[in-house]
């Protein structure tokens, strides 16, 4: 399948995951010049070459493909070795008018339920949805803390088997990827219409499992992470980007959240958010 040179906005990042193909991936998600929302895979994110590792709200420039083996239109594969970094990531100065002016032309949904109609009608399996208030975050513990032996060997096999992008042998060694020990499920309203639903679902943004690594050893862990995801977060303007599950089309994740600064009242009249 032909492939060419894009321009993609990066909007996300999931936590890693091990991979029999490629050692250990992160979803990314972005965005590309039209607007258009965008799902790369597989992305062996750190064992990418450090000038090439970019960062959420950072332009890049890569050749990518339509992928073969999943339908979701929004998917795509990267060609890793083609990633050139495209200047700083957009400052998040004031209330964000560059990254708010880069999103402009992304569809926004007022409700969960718009966009999995979306998915129904369209096979939409990307989209921004508002929730209107985040009521809570579940926390809980996964029942197995450790990878399985079988995927401890993903991770490890990079070391065995050489580097994947052939950089010098002391770039080689791969520390093991540490499994979160908890899942996050996010309670959250969206209001359209004069309806509000409520709605829960997994988070998998890879700064909710930074989060995690830096906080987890304070006694009260759980409640400084509700602090920044709940609390915090209600004070903004927030965007789920959310996606679905490649093997489970109709099951959804928050891959990303956006976390804007509320516009005064000024600025909204002057000129609309979307």
């Amino acid at each position: 399948m032909a492939s060419d040179h894009q321009r993609i906005l990066i909007l996300c990042k999931t936590y890693p995951s091990p991979s029999a193909r490629y050692v250990e991936t992160s979803c990314v998600a972005g965005m590309d010049e039209s607007g258009r929302l965008i799902r790369l895979f597989p992305v062996p994110f750190r064992l990418v070459e450090d000038e090439q590792q970019f960062r959420k709200w950072q332009w890049i420039s890569a050749r990518v493909r339509r992928t073969q083996d999943d339908a979701r239109p929004e998917s795509h594969r990267i060609s890793v070795d083609t990633i050139q970094l495209q200047g700083e990531p957009l400052p998040a100065r004031e209330h964000w008018p560059e990254r708010w002016h880069a999103i402009r032309d992304v569809r926004v949904f007022a409700a969960f339920n718009d966009l999995e109609q979306a998915r129904v009608q369209n096979g939409i399996s990307m989209g921004l949805v508002r929730p209107s208030r985040l009521t809570s975050m579940d926390i809980t513990a996964v029942k197995d803390p450790d990878w399985t032996d079988d995927e401890k060997a993903k991770l490890l096999q990079e070391q065995a088997q050489g580097s994947l992008f052939d950089v010098v042998e002391d770039q080689r060694t791969l520390k093991t990827l540490k499994k979160l020990p908890f899942d996050f499920h996010y309670r959250y309203e969206c209001s359209a219409g004069g309806v509000t639903t409520s709605h829960r679902h997994k988070l998998v943004d890879w700064e909710a499992g930074a989060l995690y690594w830096n906080i987890c050893r304070k006694p009260d862990w759980q409640a400084a992470f509700r602090q920044k995801f709940i609390t915090e977060f209600n004070q903004r303007e927030v965007l789920f980007l959310m996606g679905t599950i490649h093997r489970f089309p109709g099951q959804w994740l928050i891959v990303s959240v956006l976390y804007p600064p509320k516009l005064p009242e000024t600025l909204l009249r002057q000129q609309p958010l979307f």
